[in-house]
């Protein structure tokens, strides 16, 4: 079939083999980030497109695509592009939201939010866009269940994170936009 008639989506498939690079960000949602999330994320993809895909590329040409080593390289080399498309549709989609222009007394998109509970004692944890989250350094994306409940609750409010192991009450501690 003809690459004319393939959606978008169908073109990120495996038709190369290659597995489909996973889109974290549920259709139809902002692409909400923080400074410093797009700005890591376009500084990502001008890496992607003024170095690492010259260097390959140069690689390739120098080898007459034929060394050693050049299957590996185009596969690299198409999983970049498709890395750089994905980039690229989420620079182009993506919103700001600068953490100090929030209400500093609710938990808002930005929030570093500190919760205690008797089973877990104390956490803290960052409220950041899809592509900045990370768990396990406590930024959790604002579309997450812990964000989801975390949403608009202010210091000594006592809220209920709902879990598939049980309820769990939190108290909110503190509220810090950064």
């Amino acid at each position: 079939m003809s690459k004319a008639f393939l959606k978008e989506s169908d073109d990120e498939s495996n038709l190369d083999g290659l597995p489909k690079i996973s889109d974290l960000l549920p259709p139809g949602v902002k692409n909400l980030m923080t400074p410093e999330g797009a700005q890591r994320i376009r500084d990502e993809l001008r890496h992607l497109i003024e170095v690492e895909r010259p260097r390959i590329e140069k690689t390739l040409s120098d080898d007459d695509g034929h060394g050693p080593h050049a299957a590996a390289q185009k596969q690299r080399l198409q999983e970049m592009d498709r890395r750089i498309r994905l980039l690229t549709r989420r620079v182009d989609t993506l919103e700001v939201v600068d953490p100090k222009s929030q209400d500093p007394d609710e938990a808002l998109f930005g929030a570093t939010v500190t919760v205690r509970s008797n089973e877990e004692g104390e956490r803290t944890y960052q409220i950041v866009g899809v592509d900045e989250s990370n768990p396990s350094l406590g930024k959790v994306s604002w579309i997450s269940p812990i964000a989801k409940t975390l949403n608009h609750a202010r210091v000594g409010d006592v809220i209920t994170f709902k879990r598939p192991k049980g309820d769990l009450d939190l108290e909110i501690v503190s509220i810090e936009y950064k």
